[in-house]
């Protein structure tokens, strides 16, 4: 197992703020309250088990699995027996997925998916592809030098790549396996979240467009996504503010209306409670339009 003894930090040189960091833990100190980063978090379990809180939902997971959360995405780790794992941080200044979306194709899959767990199981490969691209980083982080930056840009692409790749196959395998098959209605449900989630906040609203009850649509949707419907909406909502707050310069009020909050005020709330920090602050710690990596 890649063996790191300290931490690798990379510093941003224009405002000081962390722009990637590489890590070994062996215990879950670091991890047992709630974490709201302002960066990327892709954490590794290569030994060990335990529970993992993230946003409105627990799962449960063995050795061999990587967790993947965006800036600010609450989550929490806890389990009781010794373990081993490795943690790669980066900030959306210094890779973007949004602007990279096309050439990594991690967004939706890896990150901002509201439908799966944070959860990805790697197979034998993907853990050694892992292992080799982790030990790239470290070696350049400890000696790099000229266009440092771009090398470590390129393993992080490749890193993103092979874990997004084993998250869809992951997908499609469940997706192809006959008792854990999606209902018709949750394809229905997943367009409709996607075409409406900025002018319908209601989940009655959903079940009546699907023509199905409020409460059964609420059982199956608990049933495969381990969620209530107003946590799929509210999810959902949070990912689009988050994407407009980084990527342009649009007044929060603006923003706040766009996803069919009149009441800029009321947006803001929304926003802390899912967020616990305000949307001008996540601009602040985050950024917005710099993203040109």
């Amino acid at each position: 197992m890649l063996q790191i003894d300290e931490n690798l930090t990379m510093v941003d040189k224009h405002n000081g703020n962390l722009a990637l960091k590489l890590f070994f833990f062996d215990n879950y100190h670091g991890f047992d309250h709630i974490q709201r980063l302002n960066y990327y978090s892709m954490i590794w379990v290569v030994d060990g088990s335990g529970i993992v809180r993230s946003d409105f939902s627990e799962y449960g997971f063995q050795s061999n699995s990587l967790m993947a959360f965006t800036p600010y995405q609450p989550f929490m780790i806890s389990g009781d027996q010794p373990v081993k794992g490795v943690v790669l941080n980066f900030h959306p200044d210094f890779f973007c997925i949004h602007h990279h979306h096309e050439s990594v194709a991690c967004n939706g899959i890896l990150f901002n998916n509201i439908y799966s767990s944070p959860i990805v199981k790697l197979n034998e490969k993907a853990k050694e592809q892992l292992e080799r691209l982790l030990f790239q980083i470290k070696e350049e982080m400890i000696q790099g030098d000229l266009a440092q930056y771009e090398v470590l840009v390129s393993y992080l692409k490749v890193v993103l790549i092979t874990v997004s790749r084993q998250k869809a196959k992951e997908s499609d395998d469940n997706t192809t396996a006959p008792d854990t098959s999606e209902p018709f209605v949750l394809k229905d449900l997943k367009r409709s979240i996607e075409d409406h989630f900025r002018s319908i906040h209601s989940p009655s609203e959903y079940a009546e467009m699907l023509n199905i009850s409020p409460k059964a649509l609420g059982k199956i949707t608990k049933k495969h996504f381990n969620k209530t419907m107003t946590d799929l909406i509210a999810e959902r909502i949070m990912i689009e503010a988050k994407r407009e707050l980084y990527m342009t310069d649009k007044q929060v009020k603006l923003i706040a209306s766009e996803l069919g909050y009149q009441d800029e005020y009321y947006f803001s709330r929304f926003f802390k409670n899912n967020a616990d920090i305000s949307p001008q602050m996540y601009r602040e710690t985050v950024g917005f339009a710099r993203g040109i990596a």
